[in-house]
């Protein structure tokens, strides 16, 4: 077998949060294409194509829509399990339909950050490298270089690092979801979501 269960269990996991977490929920339309549905606190339900819809509520002060609202990104590689960005097997079609924004990062950029954090590590990331050994080997320890925990140093020369090559590493991802999407739209998403009143939005 070239891929085993715990592709497919992944990719529904990651298909569940996407559609758990919020309001907006993508549905197939009659002409096939993809909608978005939101209900509002009124028992009303707004449905329009997703990408209009999720366009509206980003820009939109509405509390109504945007209390219940979280934008899902999800970032894939691939491992010979997702195939490619442009030849896509079920599971990265199920995560397509599911995210808002699904961004795939390319073998280049994958193995360009393997060769600058590992292989030739300029001085500055030698405490991310040093982490990443340490959390790796036969010994069993404590793991420092996680999704979910990373140790001070690292995070912060690595912070450092992708502001300094942003615009670099940009190019390693595609955007597979919402179909012509940029990393621009997405940042301009993200800093307008940023950017509004969340403590008064959330009041009860």
């Amino acid at each position: 077998m070239k891929k085993g269960p715990q592709t497919i269990e992944k990719a529904k996991q990651g298909a569940y949060v996407a559609r758990s977490v919020s309001a907006l929920q993508k549905i197939r339309l009659a002409d096939g294409t993809l909608g978005g549905l939101i209900h509002r606190p009124d028992g009303t339900t707004r449905i329009d194509y997703h990408p209009k819809l999720l366009a509206e509520i980003v820009a939109s002060d509405d509390p109504d829509l945007l209390k219940q609202f979280a934008l899902t990104v999800g970032v894939v590689s691939n491992h010979g399990n997702w195939f490619t960005s442009t030849n896509r097997n079920k599971e990265l079609e199920v995560l397509a339909d599911s995210y808002d924004w699904l961004l795939f990062l390319t073998d280049r950029g994958l193995s360009d950050f393997i060769s600058e954090l590992l292989l030739e590590p300029e001085p500055l990331l030698e405490p991310a490298r040093d982490a990443f050994l340490r959390s790796y080997t036969a010994d069993k320890g404590k793991n420092c270089f996680t999704k979910v925990q990373m140790d001070s140093h690292a995070d912060r020369v690595l912070q450092g690092y992708f502001t300094k090559n942003h615009q670099r590493i940009q190019e390693w991802f595609n955007v597979i979801s919402p179909r012509g999407g940029t990393l621009e739209g997405l940042n301009e998403q993200l800093s307008s979501l940023h950017s509004k009143p969340w403590n008064r939005i959330h009041q009860p």
